[in-house]
């Protein structure tokens, strides 16, 4: 079956248009050159605050028109999805009134800056979904293939009754003390600092691969540097740098121990000052029949351990995972021909439009959003408390 332009149309609205705007674009754009789509996504209006650099991006990124207020986004005819890439401070609010209008919702991760918000937002959803309206949180990692293919192996029994899980999300952007304040180190823009910006992901990944919930945690908090020169969005001043300083009211660093639903044990590290890694994210799960292990550093491998090996031929494997059976990657390159960052927001792209196409919920859900969120705060009031914190449901 070949959609091709004779799918019926997904027109789509953006709000954002910096870093996650771009690949959020990038995804849109190519879609549907890729994969055969049951739906057409119609990249109609970019929005952002300042109306010069909104019309920049939409000719630079590919949208049709831009605007200036969301309000305005919501109310036009020709936006059937919203796409929301702007700080979390926001989320709630433009999520929950597209949902009340009518639109699908697609937020960028974390879902919220606090659980009330989430779970606002998740509620919702529930309420739109009773008339055909989804929403679904980015989580896009879990759309790399290798990730998507320790699911699999996991579902499948491969590696028998997960017991660890071993999780590290490891940057560096801001270990020079000098380095601005931006809004990601602001807690009423960011709601925290690695702990949501990294550590949500990797908190999403091993649910997701391991199928098991996270059921409490015992978490320590660490910011390094207290206070950063002013950016230039703060201070309005002209040129390249400011004299002025502002504080830092978020994490550095988080760590934390998890138990998991059905008694695995997790340790858990997202840093933005691991001097030397610019975006490693870790995972090794280990089962009574064998063990995962995934680096985003070398994102085209999984390596898998089958502990029923006779021992002369057991050790770790390394999988290329660019075979055309391996998920989504019978769409892309020949074998061997590995895959990048930006493929992950299009494999997202992806399974979001099929759903709707199939009037399915997307996943993750907000829900599952909601369930990330109660996972960060209770790392944070562990961190505060210094106890365990039990996971609601």
């Amino acid at each position: 079956m070949n959609h091709g332009t004779t799918a019926p149309a997904l027109s789509v609205g953006m709000v954002g248009h910096a870093f996650m705007g771009a690949a959020h674009s990038h995804a849109w754009r190519t879609a549907p050159r890729f994969f055969d789509l049951p739906l057409r996504p119609v990249m109609s209006v970019v929005c952002g605050r300042d109306g010069a650099r909104a019309a920049d991006a939409a000719a630079r990124l590919g949208w049709a028109d831009s605007e200036t207020d969301w309000r305005r986004l919501l109310e036009r005819d020709d936006v059937d999805l919203v796409d929301i890439c702007t700080p979390g401070d926001s989320h709630a609010e433009i999520a929950v009134a597209a949902l009340e209008a009518g639109k699908h919702v697609l937020c960028e991760k974390p879902l919220a800056n606090t659980v009330e918000e989430a779970e606002r937002m998740s509620a919702a959803a529930d309420k739109a979904r009773a008339v055909g309206v989804r929403a679904m949180v980015g989580f896009a990692y879990r759309r790399v293939p290798a990730v998507t293919l320790a699911r699999r192996l996991v579902e499948a029994g491969r590696i028998g009754e997960v017991r660890h899980v071993r999780a590290q999300y490891l940057q560096d952007w801001i270990a020079d003390p000098e380095a601005p304040l931006s809004w990601r180190l602001e807690k009423d823009k960011a709601g925290s600092g690695a702990l949501g910006d990294i550590g949500a992901h990797i908190i999403d990944l091993t649910q997701f691969i391991t199928g098991e919930r996270i059921s409490s945690v015992s978490g320590h908090l660490r910011t390094f540097v207290d206070e950063r020169p002013l950016a230039l969005e703060h201070s309005g001043l002209s040129g390249t740098a400011s004299t002025e300083r502002g504080a830092v009211t978020v994490d550095d660093a988080a760590v934390f121990l998890a138990t998991f639903t059905t008694g695995a044990v997790g340790v858990f590290e997202a840093t933005r000052f691991a001097t030397g890694r610019k975006n490693g994210i870790r995972i090794e799960i280990n089962g009574a029949r064998g063990s995962l292990a995934f680096d985003f550093e070398d994102m085209n491998v999984l390596e898998f351990y089958d502990a029923e090996e006779p021992a002369e031929t057991a050790g770790f494997r390394r999988i290329l995972v660019t075979e055309a059976d391996h998920p989504y990657a019978a769409a892309w390159w020949p074998p061997g021909h590995g895959l990048g960052y930006e493929h992950a927001f299009t494999h997202q792209v992806v399974d979001l439009v099929t759903s709707l196409a199939q009037g399915e919920d997307p996943h993750p859900s907000f829900a599952d959003g909601l369930q990330v969120q109660r996972v960060l705060a209770a790392v944070e009031s562990s961190s505060d408390s210094r106890t365990w914190q039990e996971i609601s449901a």
